[in-house]
């Protein structure tokens, strides 16, 4: 099991808890929550080693087009690039969603 760390700095509070995806063959789950920090910090732990690059991308590109601040932690079994940006924007909608405004 790989574990990858990366902080960034935010000044975007997101409103909630967020739990998308699952740990599952080719898949991965995205734990999101609100931070009271200016930064934004993610855990990556995988089962694949090898591509460290390959998350630095997707992580370092996802994360300075949503300045959010947030604690993260993503587990993963082999998830494509793809699927990680999509569990990661599902967890963002989740956890800027209103309640209240349900259109």
């Amino acid at each position: 099991m790989e574990k990858i760390t990366y902080s960034f700095p935010a000044t975007k509070k997101i409103d909630r808890f967020a739990h998308v995806g699952v740990v599952g063959s080719g898949d991965l789950e995205v734990i999101m929550r609100p931070s009271s920090h200016s930064q934004t910090d993610i855990t990556v732990r995988t089962g694949v080693s090898g591509y460290k690059n390959t998350w630095e991308a997707v992580i370092h590109r996802f994360f300075t087009m949503h300045d959010i601040a947030a604690t993260v932690k993503i587990n993963d079994f082999g998830a494509t690039p793809g699927v990680v940006k999509l569990r990661l924007e599902q967890a963002l909608e989740v956890s800027c969603h209103d309640e209240n405004n349900k259109s």
